[in-house]
């Protein structure tokens, strides 16, 4: 079997990956040879987790917390005021799944999956999840410098100063500062998914029956 019937069986499985049955969990695959995906498998990855409904839920929560606080007070308060952050928030989550997880990866030819390790010592395990923000598996199958997630986390930054109120954007610095904030983010998700998340997914075996011939 080719590899791209390979890792169309295997995105498909994936695409059926939820934490605790509805949190989505599908840039994570528990096949350390998983075939390499091809640009069109990675926009479908990510149009799925954009429009997903925990992903709209999530920026309306997020909203709601920005609101409650007074971040951005030039967005007001109200509906209005809501409806603003919540457009803001979820401009955030849509260009740093696209940019950090299609566009770059495909230009790049980088696989912007979190590959299980699930083996070796603790210490081994929590240093591979905290790296794997900053260190990928390219689309030939070798470890390099995440270059797509980084570059992402900038550009995505930099994006957000074009419509966030002028209150929220303080020139390249806060650009650059955002950018670090995201990688460390990045790298707390891989901790996660390295021992939390894999005890929350169910069908994670699946992955390894399709990928076989």
């Amino acid at each position: 079997m080719s590899h791209g019937w390979v890792a169309e069986a295997q995105i498909k499985e994936q695409e059926k990956q939820r934490a605790l049955a509805f949190i989505p969990n599908f840039y994570v695959t528990y096949d350390r040879e998983a075939a390499p995906l091809n640009a069109k498998q990675k926009f479908e990855l990510a149009w799925k987790t954009a429009a997903d409904p925990v992903t709209l839920m999530g920026a309306g929560v997020y909203a709601g917390f920005e609101q409650a606080g007074n971040r951005y007070p030039e967005y007001g308060q109200g509906s209005q005021g809501y409806a603003k952050r919540y457009g803001s928030g979820y401009a955030d989550a849509v260009s740093g799944i696209f940019i950090g997880n299609a566009i770059l990866p495909s230009l790049l030819k980088q696989d912007p999956r979190y590959f299980y390790k699930g083996t070796g010592s603790t210490r081994s395990r929590l240093l591979y999840a905290v790296a794997s923000s900053v260190i990928c598996k390219g689309d030939n199958q070798r470890w390099q410098p995440n270059y797509s997630f980084m570059l992402g986390s900038v550009a995505v930054g930099g994006i957000s100063t074009l419509y966030v109120p002028s209150s929220g954007s303080n020139g390249v610095g806060l650009v650059f500062q955002n950018a670090l904030i995201r990688i460390g983010q990045g790298s707390l998700g891989g901790v996660l998914q390295e021992f939390v998340f894999s005890r929350l997914t169910p069908r994670r075996h699946l992955h390894h029956e399709a990928s076989q011939p």
